[in-house]
């Protein structure tokens, strides 16, 4: 009986344990994916002014992000870079001199923004579960195919992660994928950088906008609302459907407890009767191996 209660323990421990792993994979799996720092919109035509968001998630589970770099092209430079202040945080803006000088509305630029650093306050982080927005707004965009915007993630414990490759020729995602933002070439078709909203928060050329001006704060405005995608949309219905395979993986595993339990007091009480029964006979037949009446001298 021992022996079976034994091996029973061992089954229900395995099975516990092989339910509840396979539903952290499940949750693990739509966080993995969407742990990335992307840019958006992932599309702008060259020579307008774009407002760019830099999306930030956490993914350590004992680490808060803060800090965030993000390096600018000086082979094919903005040459002008403003920020939009965040909450918590401090933002600066780098220089560089330019291997060629450009030329830019007749004016001969030859050093252009080459790195923003975003540096989290004192007792600010972006914690577990919580993502951070930084934005900028950068123009003229380069005539150019596409823009990597490399970016390195830092966290509270001295780590670092580094966002900078690059697709390879079969289009597969790498693992730290660069921040990229397409301007002549197609984006790519994995979904990362370009979505519907794209195209709404795209800026044509035909009417370039200065930094700092009136309307330029109203195209800043509608290009950087937080507008539901259908990126968010998935992720919210991933996460929705790893919970629940982790709540039924530990309701299964209270049920088999409770199961388990029951059989074994069952089993007890089946066993205790049984023994009672047992020695219940054991006196009736010492009792009736006592002789009846007086005894013979």
């Amino acid at each position: 009986m021992k022996h079976a209660s034994k091996k029973s323990v061992r089954s229900l421990v395995i099975g516990g344990t092989a339910m509840t792993a396979a539903a952290l994979i499940a949750l693990a799996a739509p966080l993995a994916a969407q742990a990335h720092v992307t840019v958006a919109p992932g599309q702008a035509d060259a020579g307008s002014w774009t407002t760019l968001t830099f999306k930030v998630p956490n993914e350590s589970a004992t680490a808060g992000t803060v800090g965030l770099e993000v390096m600018l092209p000086t082979d094919t430079p903005f040459t002008s870079i403003s920020y939009q202040p965040v909450p918590g945080w401090s933002a600066q803006i780098e220089t560089a001199k330019l291997p060629q000088p450009i030329e830019v509305h007749g004016a001969s630029i030859t050093e252009a923004p080459s790195k923003i650093t975003w540096t989290a306050d004192e007792g600010t982080s972006i914690t577990a579960g919580q993502f951070q927005q930084f934005v900028i707004s950068a123009g003229p965009v380069p005539d150019t195919g596409h823009i990597i915007l490399p970016a390195h993630q830092t966290y509270s414990d001295g780590s670092v992660v580094v966002w900078d490759e690059v697709a390879g020729a079969d289009g597969a995602e790498p693992a730290h994928p660069a921040p990229t933002l397409y301007v002549n070439d197609e984006p790519a078709g994995d979904g990362h950088s370009h979505d519907d909203s794209d195209d709404m928060a795209r800026v044509t050329p035909s009417a370039p906008v200065a930094p700092g001006s009136d309307d330029s704060e109203s195209a800043e405005g509608a290009t950087s609302g937080d507008v539901p995608s259908a990126e968010s949309a998935d992720t919210g219905v991933s996460l929705w459907v790893a919970f629940a395979g982790l709540g039924l993986g530990a309701i299964a595993l209270v049920v088999a407890v409770a199961a388990f339990a029951g059989r074994n007091k069952r089993d007890g009480g089946v066993a205790h009767g049984a023994a009672q029964n047992g020695a219940t006979q054991n006196g009736a037949t010492q009792n009736g191996a006592t002789p009846k009446g007086d005894v013979t001298k």
